[in-house]
C-alpha cells in the first residue's frame, strides 16, 4: 500500500481528498501546516502532495527539502495558477502541478501515474531476471537467488545502466575493498563468472572495455 503525505490547510479539501485516496487503496497522513509537514517527512513516504501557501511557510520550501534529503516524488496542489508559479514548482523538481479547483478523478489519475513511474524505477526486469532495487533482491525465474555484497553491487550497476557499457575500471573502483579484501582485474573476472553461474546470463562482455546488460524491452 502506497503511503501519501498530504500537506494542506483547507479542512474540506483534506477530508474529501483523504477519503478519495483511501478509497483507492492509499494510506494517507495529513499535515495542516509547514512545520508539521517538515516533521512528517521520512523515507517511508511514496508521495507528498503539497499546497504552496501554508501556515508558517511555503510548500516550495518543503519541496526543496524533499529533493535535497529524500527520494519520494511530490505533487503541487495549489490555487496559485499563474504560469510563473507552475514553472517554479516544476523547476524545483515536482513531478506535477495541479491547480485548484480540481477534479478528483483527474488528480487520482495523476497520482497513479507518478506512483507507477516510481515503481518501475525500483524494479528492473530483463528477460527472466528481476531486480528489486528497493529491497536489494534478485530473482531468476521468480526464484530469489543469494548474492554476495560484491556480486549485488556489480549487478545493480549493470542493470541500472541497460544497454550501456560499464568499463572494467569503473566496476573495480566501485567494488574496491568492499569486503576488506584486495580487488583487482582477476577479482572482477571471478565475480562475473559466479554471477553468470547463478543464472544471470544476460551480462555481455564488451571486449577490451567491460560489460553490459543488453535489452530490447522498452
Amino acid at each position: 500500500m502506497s503511503k501519501i503525505l498530504l500537506v494542506e490547510d483547507n479542512d474540506s479539501i483534506v477530508k474529501g481528498l483523504k477519503y478519495s485516496l483511501e478509497q483507492n487503496g492509499y494510506k494517507v497522513i495529513v499535515a495542516f501546516n509547514y512545520t508539521d509537514g517538515l516533521k512528517m517527512l521520512d523515507d517511508t513516504l511514496d508521495l507528498v502532495i503539497l499546497d504552496i501557501t501554508l501556515p508558517g511557510g511555503s510548500g516550495y520550501d518543503i519541496c526543496k527539502k524533499i529533493k535535497e534529503n529524500y527520494k519520494m516524488p511530490c505533487l503541487f496542489l495549489s490555487a496559485k495558477d499563474e504560469e510563473d508559479d507552475i514553472v517554479k514548482g516544476l523547476e524545483l523538481g515536482a513531478e506535477d502541478y495541479i491547480t485548484k479547483p480540481f477534479g478528483v478523478k483527474e488528480l487520482l489519475i495523476r497520482v497513479n501515474k507518478i506512483l507507477n513511474r516510481e515503481i518501475k524505477k525500483k524494479i528492473v526486469i530483463v528477460g527472466n531476471i528481476k531486480i528489486d532495487l528497493d529491497k536489494a533482491q534478485v530473482f531468476v525465474n521468480y526464484k530469489q537467488i543469494n548474492l554476495t555484497k560484491v556480486e549485488y553491487k556489480i549487478i545493480s550497476l549493470l542493470f541500472t545502466n541497460i544497454n550501456r557499457t560499464i568499463t572494467r575500471e569503473v566496476l573495480i573502483d566501485m567494488i574496491w575493498d568492499i569486503d576488506g579484501n584486495f580487488v583487482n582485474d582477476n577479482t572482477l573476472n571471478v565475480n562475473i563468472k559466479r554471477i553468470r553461474e547463478k543464472g544471470i546470463n544476460v551480462i555481455k562482455t564488451v571486449k577490451g572495455l567491460g560489460y553490459m546488460v543488453e535489452s530490447n524491452e522498452k
